[in-house]
């Protein structure tokens, strides 16, 4: 009797594909409430949280409240950060979009008004502020592309630490792979063409997919793999 399928056992959610309790030291969001005056606080401490690829850093505010925050790059122990209303542009302060000049680098910024951050959190990321039209803020992501968000979502200012770790050679695999297994990501990962017929749909001696990778979803576990429910595929025809 054979093993059941690799997608089959991820999708019933094993220990092997669940990430383990307590390996996130502590959540990165916000404070809940919007502040309609300044708040000051001082960094007390950092942290280094196996569930964030940039360090954390632990800041103590003025009305004895503590947050977990991500630590921008050039923050050390002993700085203070600013939030609420008039709050200055200095390192790691939170302030709103609208209020944000053009130009700025931001990060762990919101997509919604108090959801606590969702984009540019890796280590080395930073957005930037590009333009301020009818209470919407047009914002370029890390990855280029410009989004545009309402000038009340929060972001920090400065650009999350760390970035110069992933340019650091691992030199062998077992680096990898405890490195991978600090972020609850299953590694090493084999081709599906690599595997045997009886491994996976596409797997065989000819070495290449030999079917669609197109996929229904309401396809069964054993065939879910591919372009799940795709619009289209191949290549786009120029002009």
């Amino acid at each position: 009797m054979g093993k059941r399928l690799k997608q089959q056992r991820r999708g019933k959610g094993s220990n092997a594909y669940t990430k383990p309790p307590l390996s996130q030291k502590a959540d990165v969001v916000f404070r809940d409430e919007k502040l309609s005056k300044k708040v000051v606080g001082e960094v007390v401490d950092f942290v280094d949280d196996p569930g964030h690829t940039g360090p954390l850093m632990v800041v103590r505010y003025d009305d004895f409240t503590e947050s977990v925050l991500l630590a921008p790059e050039g923050i050390k122990i002993g700085d203070r950060i600013q939030e609420g209303v008039g709050a200055e542009y200095t390192l790691g302060s939170i302030l709103t979009l609208g209020s944000i000049p053009d130009g700025m680098p931001v990060y762990n910024i919101e997509s919604k008004p108090g959801d606590g951050g969702k984009f540019a959190r890796n280590a080395g990321a930073y957005a930037t502020i590009v333009a301020h039209t009818q209470g919407m803020v047009s914002v370029s992501m890390p990855s280029k592309q410009v989004v545009d968000l309402s000038g009340d979502c929060r972001a920090g200012i400065g650009a999350v630490a760390g970035g110069g770790a992933t340019t650091k050679p691992l030199m062998k695999a077992g680096k990898n792979f405890y490195r991978m297994h600090a972020l609850n990501k299953r590694w090493p990962l084999n081709r599906g063409v690599k595997m045997n017929p009886v491994d996976h749909p596409f797997g065989g001696k000819q070495h290449h997919k030999g079917a669609s990778s197109m996929t229904s979803r309401n396809a069964p576990p054993g065939r879910k793999v591919g372009h799940i429910a795709a619009s289209r595929v191949g290549r786009k025809k120029r002009g």
